[in-house]
C-alpha cells in the first residue's frame, strides 16, 4: 500500500493536471466563439452567391435545347467510376473522439465504393496518418488511365486549418473543378463535420460535384450525435459559458431570399449565360470553405468538451486519493497508538 508522501505527490501531479485541462478548456472556448464568428461572417457571401445563381438558372439557358444535357461540365453527371474524397480532420489530438468519428465514417463510406478507383485528399494531420498506414500515395490518375480499381492518397494539407483562409479553399477547389472538367474524376464528395451550435452538430459526407441543383447540397451519408455526446457539450458549454443554441438567422435568410425569388427582371452588365458559368466555380469554392470552417469550429468544441470531461475526472480523482490519504494516515495514527499502549501495558 503507498504511504501518505507517494500519496500527497500524486495529489499534487493531478491537480496540475486539472489546471492544464482547465486552461485547454478555456482556449478552446474562446477559439470556438471565434470559429463560430467567422463562419456566420462568411454566410452571407454564400447566400447572395447561392440566390444569384438560382436568379440566372431561371435567365439563361444552362442546358442544351436539343439534347437536354447541360452546358456547364460542373452540372454533367457521369457514371460514377472515379471518386474524388476530401477527407478533413484536426490536426491535433485531445479533442475527444473527434478524429476517431471522421474516420469511422470515412471507413465506411470507402467501403460503399468498392470497386472503384477512390482518389483521397487528407485535410489534417490525423486524417493524413491514418490513411497513410492503410493506402499507399500515389499520383493523381489521368483521365485515360487503365489501372486497376483502387484507392490511393493523392494529395494532403498539413497545417491550413490552423489559420484558414478562402484564398486557400478557393485555390484547391480551383484544382478539384480542374480534375473533374477533365473527367479524371467523375464525382466529387466532402467529409467534415457540419456544425451548428455545440449541441447540434453531425458528421456529413456532401457530394460536392457533379452540382445537381444550385441551393441544395446533396448529402450521401450523414451521423448524429448521440445523446451522451450532447449531454457532455451541453454541460461543457454551460461551465465554459458558451451558447448552445444556433444563432437565428431567419430575418436575414428570408431577406436574401428575395433576390432569387423575386419577379424583377434584373439587367446584368454580362449576358446571364456568362456570369452564370463564372460564378458557378465560385459557388463551388465557397462550399468547400464554408465546410472547412465548420470542421475548425466542431474541432475547438469537442476539445472543449474533452477538457470539461479531463477535469471533472481530475476533480474526482483528487477527491478519492484525498479519501484514500486520509484513510493511510489514520491507520499509521492508530497502529502508532497501539504500539504506545501495547508498550504501557508491558511495563
Amino acid at each position: 500500500m503507498a504511504n501518505v508522501l507517494d500519496i500527497r505527490r500524486r495529489i499534487r501531479s493531478v491537480t496540475n493536471t486539472r489546471q492544464i485541462t482547465k486552461a485547454m478548456k478555456m482556449v478552446s472556448a474562446a477559439k470556438l466563439r471565434r470559429a463560430q464568428e467567422r463562419a456566420l461572417a462568411a454566410r452571407p457571401y454564400a447566400q447572395m452567391l447561392t440566390n444569384v445563381l438560382k436568379s440566372l438558372v431561371s435567365r439563361a439557358e444552362i442546358c442544351d435545347p436539343e439534347t437536354g444535357e447541360p452546358r456547364h461540365p460542373l452540372l454533367a453527371q457521369r457514371p460514377e467510376k472515379n471518386v474524388f474524397l476530401i477527407v478533413v480532420t484536426g490536426d491535433k489530438g485531445l479533442a475527444g473522439a473527434f478524429n476517431t468519428n471522421i474516420l469511422k465514417t470515412a471507413t465506411k463510406f470507402l467501403e460503399s465504393k468498392q470497386g472503384k478507383n477512390i482518389e483521397i485528399e487528407a485535410i489534417g494531420r490525423k486524417g493524413r496518418d491514418f490513411l497513410r498506414r492503410r493506402y499507399k500515395s500515389a499520383p493523381p490518375r489521368p483521365a485515360d488511365s487503365q489501372e486497376s480499381a483502387g484507392t490511393t492518397i493523392v494529395g494532403e494539407q498539413i497545417g491550413v486549418l490552423t489559420k484558414l483562409e478562402y484564398a486557400m479553399a478557393s485555390e484547391f477547389a480551383q484544382r478539384v473543378i480542374e480534375r473533374y472538367t477533365k473527367e479524371e474524376v467523375d464525382s466529387v464528395y466532402l467529409l467534415c463535420n457540419e456544425f451548428k451550435s455545440v449541441i447540434s452538430q453531425r458528421l456529413v459526407v456532401e457530394k460536392v460535384l457533379p452540382i445537381e441543383r444550385v441551393g441544395e447540397v446533396g448529402v450521401a451519408q450523414a451521423e448524429e450525435m448521440t445523446a451522451e455526446e450532447r449531454h457532455r457539450a451541453l454541460e461543457a458549454a454551460k461551465g465554459a459559458g458558451v451558447g448552445v443554441r444556433p444563432i437565428d438567422t431567419r430575418a436575414i435568410d428570408a431577406e436574401a431570399a428575395r433576390f432569387a425569388t423575386g419577379q424583377v427582371d434584373y439587367i446584368y452588365e454580362q449576358p446571364p449565360e456568362e456570369l452564370f458559368n463564372a460564378l458557378l466555380p465560385k459557388y463551388v469554392g465557397i462550399q468547400i470553405f464554408h465546410g472547412l470552417l465548420e470542421s475548425v469550429a466542431a474541432e475547438h468544441a469537442a476539445r472543449m468538451t474533452a477538457m470539461d470531461a479531463a477535469t471533472n475526472n481530475a476533480t474526482d480523482m483528487i477527491d478519492s486519493l484525498t479519501l484514500a490519504m486520509n484513510r493511510v494516515r489514520q491507520a499509521k495514527i492508530t497502529k502508532e497508538i497501539i504500539e504506545i499502549v501495547s508498550g504501557a501495558a508491558a511495563q
